[in-house]
């Protein structure tokens, strides 16, 4: 692997991505050519994951490029450093997530992110399921935290929800009253209107 290019051909290969969506190509399988998986395996990534990324950004802007790249290297370290570059053999089961409505500390949808998040470092995501889809990004932006910092804090806490708990406490009382809206909201229920 060519560690020090990573993310000049990651970008590559999003950009690549972005272009074959722009064609009508809405299959992850399909979107990424033998080069692109041999540099998704080797960081620890899936195709569907980044084509969810794609995905999202294609059809509103959200994540960016950037975004996807900070939370991929996050995973990508812990693949490289924690996993030593084997994959995980579990895959989380969608039934197994808190429900929407969860609350940790009186926050909802903080349990179900935080084991998105786990998931996601781990590399244990079903096909069916995305971290950082437009709940989470919701959830993160109300709250003032990045996608790839809220994934580095869950990896750091280990299994303390406490200290995550206060991280996003801490980090929601510096949101600014004049925030712009997102295009998703976490509605009462933990319903996502986007």
């Amino acid at each position: 692997m060519d560690n020090y290019n990573w993310t000049k051909n990651f970008r590559e290969l999003f950009e690549d991505g972005m272009d074959a969506y722009r064609a009508g190509n809405r299959a992850a399988e399909g979107m990424f050519n033998e080069a692109h998986r041999e540099l998704l395996n080797e960081i620890g990534a899936t195709p569907q994951e980044i084509f969810d990324f794609v995905e999202d950004s294609f059809h509103g802007g959200d994540p960016s490029f950037e975004t996807t790249l900070l939370v991929t290297a996050v995973r990508r370290d812990y693949f490289l450093v924690i996993q030593d570059g084997k994959r995980s053999k579990h895959v989380i089961d969608m039934d197994s997530l808190p429900d929407r409505e969860a609350q940790l500390g009186g926050i909802e949808w903080l349990p179900r992110i935080i084991a998105k998040a786990r998931a996601k470092f781990h590399g244990e995501m079903p096909p069916e399921l995305m971290y950082g889809c437009g709940g989470d990004r919701a959830f993160l932006r109300e709250h003032g935290i990045h996608p790839a910092d809220f994934l580095r804090e869950v990896w750091a806490a280990g299994e303390d929800d406490k200290r995550i708990l206060n991280y996003v406490k801490k980090y929601a009382a510096q949101v600014p009253a004049d925030l712009p809206p997102v295009a998703c909201q976490i509605l009462p229920g933990g319903r996502v209107k986007c």
